[in-house]
């Protein structure tokens, strides 16, 4: 019998648990950490494609990449560039802690990374209008010299938590690399995909040219999980469930939500852009492609979700 395909989309922020721990090796122990949920799927039968956001990875490369220019007049990386390096780094590090821990509890399998291309259209109106938050989060106490050193930066307030660069974020069209996930999943191999939304290209002709530009993670997992025909599509966030007038004294936590339901949610701006608008917008495209259901949670309680209801089960 064909496993069940389960598609995880594991948040960039998950990765990065503080500010005192943010080291590579910090990150890659909240990975491994992280993938013993992952492990637990698979223990249960399911097959795992696996995304991951890199909004804080993205930061600090490009932060290293201003210093060092300011330093020794070296080149800058462009953005395109950086999320391709974080699909790498970010990809071997999941790939790693989900290999070792199937051969640590014997179970057969093996796990292969795809840096994956996603084309945007070069007229998408995100281009004009920058909004999607990369980077550490700054506080108003540094604004004035993060201003003064980065002129060209578009600062936005994120959820309280602080303040974020926001740089175009146009919607993703087609995955490029499809074909390949589609072999390595009917081959059997777990597979990482599409990390931090996928590398933008735009078509010039018959060649793909890329741009700098970040597409939302969870939006090209919606897509890439419905043209899949993932069975379930698990959003990996900060909290347990999603829950209404967030942060508020009349906070109300939700455990299942349909279509409808959560459209009306939207309608009445319970969630945050830049944090659970987008997590709500690629559940419900998922689900109107025909995708039968789509978790929320944090990775401790992926698999108590799956198997007994905790977290937002959002369902047609």
């Amino acid at each position: 019998m064909k496993a069940k395909l389960a598609f995880i989309a594991i948040g960039g922020n998950s990765l990065v648990k503080s500010k005192e721990q943010q080291t590579v090796e910090d990150q890659h122990q909240a990975i491994r950490e992280t993938v013993q949920h992952v492990i637990d799927l698979i223990s249960q039968g399911y097959q795992v494609l696996i995304s991951h956001g890199n909004g804080p990875q993205v930061g600090f490369i490009m932060r290293r990449s201003e210093v060092a220019r300011q330093a020794t007049g070296l080149h800058l990386v462009p953005l395109v560039n950086v999320v391709a390096d974080t699909q790498g780094s970010i990809g071997y590090q999941i790939q790693q802690a989900v290999n070792n821990e199937l051969a640590v509890q014997d179970i057969a399998g093996q796990c292969v990374t795809i840096v994956t291309q996603v084309v945007v259209d070069r007229e998408d109106p995100a281009f004009e209008s920058p909004a999607k938050p990369v980077g550490e989060f700054f506080q108003e106490d540094q604004l004035e010299d993060i201003q003064r050193d980065y002129p060209d930066w578009a600062l936005v307030e994120d959820a309280g938590r602080g303040y974020r660069r926001v740089v175009p974020s146009p919607a993703p069209c087609e995955i490029v690399e499809r074909p390949v996930i589609e072999s390595l999943l009917e081959a059997g191999y777990h597979v990482i995909a599409a990390g931090g939304g996928g590398i933008p290209v735009v078509r010039n002709g018959k060649d793909l040219e890329g741009v700098d530009a970040v597409i939302d993670k969870d939006l090209a997992s919606s897509l890439l999980a419905g043209q899949l025909n993932a069975d379930l599509l698990i959003i990996s966030t900060a909290v347990k469930q999603v829950a209404l007038n967030f942060g508020k004294p009349d906070e109300q936590l939700i455990a299942t939500m349909t279509v409808s339901e959560a459209e009306t949610y939207i309608e009445q701006n319970h969630f945050a852009p830049g944090s659970m608008l987008p997590k709500m917008q690629a559940a419900l495209k998922f689900l109107k492609a025909g995708g039968k259901e789509v978790i929320i949670t944090s990775p401790e309680f992926i698999k108590e979700a799956v198997l007994h209801g905790a977290g937002t089960h959002i369902i047609p």
